[in-house]
């Protein structure tokens, strides 16, 4: 399998975490490949005629410390290698929050906004069907991630429950709240990302309030982190998308956003311009260098890299996205005292939710929102406040040495005592 750059960061992280952490190398060695990878080829009938075969995958890590999770991306671009890095760095997430799973993800190599529903639906079922043998609800339990959403969770639980023969609401979660879904899945990303940024907030400047944030990305967890923070009392200044950025010195209206929750993207940052009166910057690069005190790059991997690195004035960066800051960037945030918060720990906030829907699943049990959301933020409350320790220990550490060698702890563990290792 060729190692793309994203995994080779990825490894590079988990090696550093292994010898930071005194480890042995055999550790490294089972943690640096996947336990099984599944290719599956999904035909698809096209509206016009004719078919078109969309190749995916499903990436099982690491069951060490319980079922394998983790999202399914339908993406253009994705690559098997990017599938095992994410696998990896789900492994690592649900560690470090303490839950009871192991890492993996899954991806369809498509664009889905060129597919008609009726193909997106087929597509979902072909992709449900395809895994199905690897899949369950006490064994592998996916979830969406990039270009998927609940809707199409909801396709899929609904193809293995005919194979089955039976409901399973386990088997995938992030499910509509009419099919054994939780509303507070839509935004438990985002308001994990915000949890996490408030809470280093105050160690740094004792709170949030009027702090001033720039996100990058107003996919599901930008507008929902743009949202809580909001909220929490920070003044969002400025969001981007891959078109440009919607800037206003004196704070966006976030409002906009949960008045209009059909948008997204482009068309979000649009509607700041257009409703808000903020100014719109052309070159979607510009985030990086506006006067803030927080940047949350909530978009795709790789994005925060050796070339500007230098340009983020912020003195916090959160990352709501997968692996967005390479490591070069990350040494030169450091040195310049820039506090990252890494992605395991930032944007833990949608697998938690996972977690407590599928407790509620496997008990035919509903909480309700407002307990749900209390329970997701305790956790997070909680992961922050220990990995914020062990960084101050640990002198010369980055957080994000920190929260990996804290989640290497539980699986080598783990790994011992079931003899393993």
């Amino acid at each position: 399998m060729e190692r793309t750059g994203f995994l080779e960061y990825v490894l590079n992280y988990v090696k550093k975490g292994v010898e930071l952490g005194g480890f042995p190398e055999d550790f490294y060695k089972i943690l640096s490949r996947p336990r099984r990878v599944l290719i599956v080829n999904i035909p698809v009938r096209l509206d016009g005629g004719g078919f078109e075969v969309f190749e995916g995958y499903r990436v099982q890590h690491c069951d060490v410390l319980g079922p394998y999770k983790g999202g399914v991306r339908f993406h253009p671009e994705v690559t098997l290698a990017d599938d095992v890095a994410l696998a990896i760095l789900m492994t690592l997430k649900n560690s470090l929050a303490g839950l009871p799973y192991g890492g993996a993800k899954g991806a369809v190599r498509v664009d889905p906004k060129k597919l008609s529903q009726r193909e997106l639906e087929e597509l979902s079922r072909g992709y449900a069907r395809a895994i199905a043998p690897l899949i369950g609800d006490v064994v592998d339990i996916p979830a969406p991630d990039v270009g998927t959403n609940a809707q199409i969770m909801a396709w899929m639980v609904d193809e293995y429950s005919k194979i089955k023969g039976y409901n399973v609401p386990g088997v995938f979660t992030s499910k509509p709240p009419e099919l054994w879904g939780n509303p507070v899945r839509e935004y438990a990303t985002g308001f994990g990302v915000a949890v996490a940024t408030r809470e280093m907030a105050k160690k740094l400047w004792g709170g949030i309030e009027g702090k001033t944030v720039a996100i990058q990305g107003m996919g599901n967890v930008g507008r929902w982190t743009a949202y809580w923070l909001e909220k929490m009392g920070a003044k969002v200044i400025a969001v981007s998308d891959i078109n440009g950025v919607a800037y206003r010195k004196e704070g966006l209206n976030v409002e906009l956003i949960q008045k209009n929750k059909g948008l997204t993207g482009p068309a979000l940052v649009e509607l700041f311009t257009t409703k808000d009166n903020a100014e719109f910057v052309k070159n979607p690069d510009a985030i990086f260098k506006l006067d803030v005190d927080i940047f949350v790059p909530a978009a795709i991997e790789n994005v925060i890299r050796g070339d500007n690195a230098g340009l983020v004035k912020a003195r916090l960066v959160v990352e709501g996205a997968n692996g967005p800051t390479t490591p070069e960037a990350e040494r030169i945030l450091y040195e310049r005292g820039v506090v990252v918060v890494p992605d395991i720990l930032a944007n833990a906030g949608g697998v938690i939710m996972s977690y407590l829907e599928w407790v509620e699943n496997l008990q035919w049990y509903i909480w309700d929102e407002e307990e749900t959301r209390k329970r997701l933020e305790n956790i997070m409350v909680n992961n922050v406040e220990r990995v914020y320790k062990r960084w101050q220990r640990e002198k010369g550490w980055t957080m994000r040495d920190a929260a990996i060698v804290t989640a290497l702890e539980r699986i080598y563990n783990a790994m011992k005592i079931r003899g393993w290792i």
